[in-house]
């Protein structure tokens, strides 16, 4: 396997090679300590920035940039902050379109005082944010959607430096589940109101989303959203708690040389029309799909199998929007780093909520709170059944039934065979020189 998200140290990151420049660029302004934790909160900043175009997936459906979502989660001061500044920059032309859009909202503010009878009074006029306030409203998310929708189907894009901040945005927290699946989905959303008081309209909802918040809280606020398709669909960056260096990071100065730099990568981004089918990224789709399954199937882990489908989708954009960035090209570096992102989506997932996370009645890792583990990796060369059944009661699984269903499983896929004489299992050279086998532990 090429990452191990078994264990308590963060998977990797790849050398950013040739197609990934403009990572590297924003990554000039961050600490060297946020390097891996920022890189997947990049793609949903950057996707908000594509509009009128469609990548088709591997399954033959044609997706959108939008609907990305990332929480960053670190502890209190070890550096998140950064990703609002960042945010900031990578969003500065969508702030100087929202200023536009606030003057025309404020002239019709001031005539609609001025005005006497109520019939006098001007319309509101349609105004569009591109990247709203942290504190808006469920109704205002919504009339915002569709005047986005209605000047070309455009993305709004939300950085909640606390989690909590959803809770407002969605309309109260038990609405946060159905507003995330829907924005991720890219789904039609509105309301419909009695009186003429309100928002009325049903548009299409382009958003993407980035928060940032502490581990206490980020369990509590997805304490209820762990099994009904909200959490699958978040993309989570775990950075754990940093040393007691006593050094202070060192952040980047944000010169103009650095938005001349970023600024022609987003005119890429703004200018890319059309529909696309980017072949090399969805091979290497493909492939992760069967090490995902292999992974799921070496752990036994239904539930990783299940969101590991979504982890897939995110990275997936990911490699759509580099690709656009390195002008519709496509190199193994990216490759890489697409990789690297959906085993570092799942192993920040395993991080924060393993203990909290269950498949049927059984919780994942109730005596280890690490990842999903290869558990043919942890036995010998040659086994037997009751040596399987005993590592997975160490783990926390069930046995009986359950172990030789696992046996099954793995001689199916030839990573195993049995000798009726000895009663023991042996691992094959398929397995243990890793031909045909993708992920290995």
């Amino acid at each position: 396997m090429k990452y191990d998200i078994s264990k308590s140290t963060a998977p990797a990151m790849p050398n950013l090679g040739k197609g990934t420049e403009c990572i590297k660029i924003l990554l000039s302004q961050a600490s060297k300590d946020m390097y891996e934790p920022l890189v997947p909160m990049f793609f949903p900043i950057l996707g908000a920035h594509i509009s009128g175009s469609e990548f088709q997936y591997p399954d033959l459906t044609w997706k959108e940039m939008c609907g990305q979502m990332a929480n960053l989660v670190a502890h209190s001061g070890d550096n998140k902050g950064q990703l609002s500044t960042l945010a900031k920059a990578i969003c500065r032309d969508f702030r100087q379109h929202d200023e536009q859009e606030e003057k025309k909202l404020l002239e019709w503010q001031k005539q609609k005082q001025t005005k006497g009878a109520n019939k006098d009074k001007p319309e509101r006029p349609e105004v569009a944010f591109r990247f709203p306030p942290s504190n808006t409203t469920n109704a205002a998310f919504i009339q915002n959607a569709m005047a986005l929708e209605s000047q070309g189907g455009l993305t709004q894009y939300f950085n909640l430096p606390e989690v909590e901040m959803a809770d407002r945005l969605c309309g109260g927290h038990r609405q946060v589940s159905v507003l995330l699946r829907n924005v991720y989905d890219r789904d039609r959303a509105g309301a419909l109101r009695a009186t003429a008081d309100g928002v009325t309209g049903n548009p299409t909802i382009r958003a993407c989303f980035t928060i940032s918040s502490n581990p206490d809280s980020t369990r509590k606020f997805y304490k209820q959203e762990l099994t009904n398709g909200t959490f699958g669909r978040m993309v989570f960056s775990f950075k754990p708690r940093g040393g007691r260096n006593g050094k202070i990071p060192r952040q980047g100065k944000y010169d103009d040389a650095f938005y001349q730099q970023l600024d022609e990568y987003l005119t890429r981004l703004d200018i890319c029309k059309g529909r696309f089918i980017i072949r090399p990224l969805n091979k290497l789709t493909d492939r992760l799909a069967q090490d995902m399954a292999t992974l799921a199937d070496l752990a036994d882990d239904d539930l990783l199998f299940e969101i590991s489908h979504r982890a897939l989708v995110s990275a997936w954009k990911a490699g759509c929007i580099l690709w656009v960035l390195n002008n519709q090209t496509w190199t193994k570096a990216m490759g890489e780093l697409v990789e690297w992102l959906a085993y570092h989506d799942l192993w920040s997932k395993m991080a924060v909520f393993a203990d909290m996370l269950k498949a049927g009645d059984i919780a994942i890792s109730e005596v280890v709170k690490t990842g999903p583990k290869n558990m043919l990796e942890d036995l010998q060369d040659t086994f037997s059944e009751k040596q399987l059944e005993a590592l997975r009661q160490s783990l926390g699984k069930p046995v009986g039934i359950a172990t030789k269903k696992q046996l099954n499983v793995w001689k199916n896929r030839g990573f195993i065979e049995y000798s009726a004489q000895t009663g023991l299992y042996t691992k094959t050279e398929k397995y243990l020189n890793g031909s045909g086998l993708t992920v290995k532990g």
